[in-house]
């Protein structure tokens, strides 16, 4: 409440009611004090051993918070069990016009068009080179350049795990922003086979006779039924390591009445719209490969009972994005104490 009633509002008034440059500043902020924070300090040690990664806790950092891997040891010394950067892209993009960033707190809900702005493969890879990890998994998403080519699609992706390949220890293969023109369109049967089949027979080789890297692919809610089945069945025959679910959705249920006036706004919905659909979703995975895929569950988590809500449905793994933006660092620990009660 501390957080809700004083600290946003502040934040927001600081920043003008900009909410990307509240999340500009907020990130500059962790990056300073994650040099000198201890890690884990506030951790729930909650250990589990998923994608053959021990996890000190089930509670991740979602894409998308910290693109460029700016503040990784702030995210540890908050008590995340484990840290996803990106989505970052083969080359640098500024991303979408702005305002991209809008902020419904009455629907606990965030609508973003941001695009995949970020530094690079490159620089990202220099960065963690100079600063090394987090102190706990660190995971990279990987998605396509803006002005790639469909059909060159595959070599841009290719670039990003060959370049970041020394520094992940997963890679979540996004193909399902809504914010890149024609990205989703790589969840088709026949784009995704080639786009995973590229990319395994690449973790083969990077990994050098060893155990590759755990690639996993990360779902839009707005897939039917049918097609996320047939997604499933080519991450399976491809060696996908297990399912991100889900991604932002381009519906607009469960938006207050009093913000139904930003409801037009282009991009993807998170937040508390998404809870009753992430937990459909990551229900279907699990049901439907019969839970040979571990699956990372994202989507509407506010409080503790939403996640264990996602770990009943199936979730061996969980992130949060938007309660995270919205609630502040307590959540972190409040979510992972109710995941380590739940056992």
């Amino acid at each position: 409440m501390f957080f809700d009633k004083i600290v946003r509002p502040a934040l927001y008034r600081l920043s003008h009611h900009d909410p990307e440059l509240v999340h500009e500043r907020t990130i500059g902020v962790l990056a300073r004090l994650g040099k000198v924070a201890p890690r884990g300090a506030l951790r729930v040690d909650d250990p589990v051993s998923v994608l053959g990664l021990r996890f000190p806790n089930r509670v991740g950092l979602a894409a998308g918070m910290d693109k460029n891997g700016r503040a990784l040891p702030a995210w540890a010394a908050l008590g995340f069990g484990f840290v996803e950067v990106g989505t970052v892209t083969r080359l640098a993009q500024p991303g979408n016009p702005k305002p991209r960033l809008f902020t419904l707190p009455a629907s606990d809900a965030i609508i973003n068009r941001m695009g995949f702005n970020n530094d690079g493969a490159e620089a990202l890879a220099a960065k963690l080179a100079l600063d090394g990890k987090p102190g706990v998994p660190l995971g990279i998403s990987i998605g396509k350049s803006k002005v790639t080519p469909l059909e060159d699609a595959v070599e841009d992706y290719r670039f990003s795990l060959r370049t970041l390949y020394p520094y992940a220890d997963y890679f979540a293969i996004n193909v399902s922003s809504p914010n890149t023109p024609g990205l989703r369109q790589l969840q088709d049967r026949t784009a995704l086979a080639e786009l995973l089949g590229e990319l395994r027979s690449t973790s083969l080789e990077l990994a050098g006779g060893g155990s590759p890297a755990p690639v996993l692919v990360k779902v839009a809610p707005d897939l039917t039924d049918g097609a996320l089945a047939e997604l499933l069945e080519v991450a399976l025959e491809h060696g996908v390591a297990g399912i991100i679910a889900t991604n932002t959705t381009l519906a607009r249920e469960g938006i207050a009445p009093a913000e139904s006036g930003l409801a037009g706004q282009a991009g993807g919905l998170s937040g508390r719209p998404l809870t009753t659909r992430a937990a459909e979703v990551v229900r279907f995975v699990h049901d439907h490969t019969g839970g040979s895929l571990p699956i990372i569950g994202v989507g509407g988590i506010t409080g503790p009972d939403d996640a264990v809500r996602l770990v009943d449905a199936g979730a061996s793994l969980v992130q949060l994005y938007t309660g995270f933006a919205l609630h502040g660092p307590g959540l972190v620990r409040r979510v992972s104490r109710g995941l380590a009660a739940r056992r």
